[in-house]
């Protein structure tokens, strides 16, 4: 799979999956351990690669725009 998702798009996925991931630190709650949802857009932000953005025919690689 192409690379899919630009560099800024990238790091507010990773900024966002770190968040996400600290809750069950953070968060007495049962709803805490929701916060492993965060693992999803830091592998994607790490990755660079977005499956949901494939399916959807999207792109926000400006260097990968000109490749298709």
């Amino acid at each position: 799979m192409k690379i899919n998702v630009g560099n800024f798009d990238r790091l507010v996925r990773i900024v966002i999956g770190l968040v996400l991931i600290s809750l069950p630190f953070w968060l007495e709650s049962p709803w805490r351990w929701l916060g492993l949802i965060g693992v999803m857009p830091l592998f994607t932000g790490l990755a660079g690669r977005c499956p949901g953005y494939r399916l959807l025919g999207l792109n926000t690689c400006p260097v990968r725009k000109s490749d298709e």
